[in-house]
């Protein structure tokens, strides 16, 4: 269980987001779920509620703040494991409009779970993102797409800029270390171009948002298949 309202909304207005009683409810439902299903199958390292709050919850929301998400958009979150960032934004930002895509079918069965607990609606996908990226009903279709994965930029890059409409955006949270301009060559293949990067701390942890704005169509080829990936970035 997360700690009480009061501590939490406080911690929230640190980073000026507010924190409603509606929102904190299914948070904590979120967190003691997570919890639980943890048990189960792999979903997190972080099971302490505390941290849950921080590195889990309030990380994910905030890229709402920095990357100015109207809370209308439609996003595809890629590699989204047990929902990070998405179903967060998604509780705060009641109109969002969230795809769940993940590899492992064992995942999306707690995501599909989750969000009936938290009553959110949410469209699944169980799938790598290389085969689905190729399928027309998901191809070049939504606002933005977005990626919390450890992957490099790169990599990244190849696997979520060819689900973003022209005019739309990659979003990726990363760590402080990567040196970004190494995925330039990508970014620029598959259509994008790094409109902007948000530096910020998160409980004393550098962090970063990068986003890449999609300007032209993504030619066919690509995402390329994972060997191809794996093998070479491009």
């Amino acid at each position: 269980m997360l700690p009480d309202y009061v501590f939490c909304r406080n911690e929230f207005s640190k980073y000026d987001l507010e924190l409603n009683e509606i929102a904190y409810n299914k948070l904590n439902i979120y967190c003691d779920f997570l919890i639980e299903y943890n048990n189960y199958i792999n979903l997190t390292a972080i099971t302490d509620p505390v941290e849950i709050l921080y590195k889990h919850f309030i990380d994910s929301i905030l890229m709402c703040k920095y990357a100015d998400l109207s809370g209308k958009e439609s996003m595809i979150d890629v590699g989204t494991g047990a929902g990070f960032p998405s179903v967060p934004l998604k509780i705060f930002l009641s109109e969002l409009k969230i795809t769940l895509l993940d590899s492992l079918n064992k995942r999306i069965e707690f995501l599909k779970k989750l969000c009936d607990k938290l009553e959110i609606d949410a469209h699944f996908i169980h799938g790598r993102a290389e085969d689905i990226a190729k399928m027309p009903e998901y191809r070049e279709k939504f606002d933005i797409s977005c990626a919390r994965a450890v992957a490099n930029l790169s990599t990244l890059s190849e696997l979520c800029i060819p689900f973003v409409k022209v005019g739309g955006r990659f979003i990726s949270m990363k760590g402080p270390s990567e040196d970004i301009s190494l995925a330039q060559n990508a970014i620029n293949i598959l259509g994008g171009i790094v409109s902007h990067e948000t530096k910020y701390n998160l409980e004393n942890e550098e962090r970063r948002i990068i986003e890449i704005k999609k300007i032209s169509q993504t030619a066919t080829k690509y995402p390329r298949n994972s060997s191809q990936i794996k093998k070479k970035s491009l």
